[in-house]
């Protein structure tokens, strides 16, 4: 599959923004994985290449939200293992299972996730997330993430905007601190994956480089931008932002 430079310079920029909107909200693989369907790269192929090339964003992401994360390392570690088996769960579902019938869940998975965020505050209340040792709420938490990272490592597309909704109903944290935990555990899922992908022969090699330095650019620069956005008005974002990916996906 012959790419010219025209086609490596709009990976770069797609994964740039990507990056970007991976860091702030979640749902950025509908930017890069839409470019490379229409540069001509077949639809595994280009899931795969998205999810190797992106790595780097997601860590950029996490490194410079370390300040906020910081406070968060224990549930961190707890949720570390859970969420690297799902993410090589999907991973391994994505090469194996013919992936029409789950691409046609994802929107509404998608949907559901932002009702979740939306909704967070009540549903917190409610609940009584101030208590986040109790056993109940533990048990949903782990199980939630779970099968988050199934998706990541199956897709990926609203990853980050699923993991924010769970984390956030079951934290008090502010949501940028939230949003550091999420950007932290988004990049171990997509590291187990990539690393499953990088044996699979389906990764485009020429687009990785171009693409992975971009988006480590990209998360760069929608991390320093986190905290400089009013929770409220975060929430909101990453909400549209899910909206956009789930009629994207209904209308791809």
């Amino acid at each position: 599959m012959p790419l010219h430079a025209a086609d490596y310079v709009l990976a770069g920029a797609a994964a740039v923004a990507a990056g970007a909107v991976n860091a702030i909200a979640g749902g950025g693989t509908l930017i890069s994985f839409p470019t490379l369907i229409g540069l001509g790269v077949p639809a595994v192929a280009s899931n795969v290449t998205n999810t190797v090339s992106l790595l780097p964003g997601y860590l950029s992401g996490a490194y410079t939200q370390r300040d906020d994360l910081r406070p968060q390392l224990a549930r961190g570690r707890a949720l570390a293992a859970v969420v690297a088996v799902g993410g090589l769960a999907g991973s391994i579902l994505l090469l194996t299972i013919p992936s029409h019938a789950f691409r046609v869940a994802v929107p509404y998975l998608i949907v559901a996730s932002c009702a979740l965020l939306l909704f967070q505050e009540p549903l917190r209340r409610r609940i009584g997330a101030s208590e986040p040792g109790r056993r109940g709420h533990g048990i949903a938490l782990t199980a939630s993430c779970f099968g988050a990272a199934v998706y990541g490592g199956f897709f990926g597309a609203g990853l980050g905007i699923m993991l924010l909704a769970v984390l956030g109903l079951f934290s008090s944290d502010s949501l940028a601190r939230v949003n550091a935990l999420k950007q932290a555990l988004s990049f171990l899922i997509n590291l187990v994956a990539a690393v499953f992908f990088m044996f699979s022969g389906r990764v485009v090699w020429t687009l990785v480089p171009v693409m992975a330095a971009c988006s480590l650019i990209g998360g760069w620069l929608g991390s320093r931008s986190v905290n400089l956005i009013p929770a409220g008005v975060l929430r909101r974002v990453v909400v549209v932002a899910g909206l956009a990916v789930a009629i994207s996906l209904w209308v791809g």
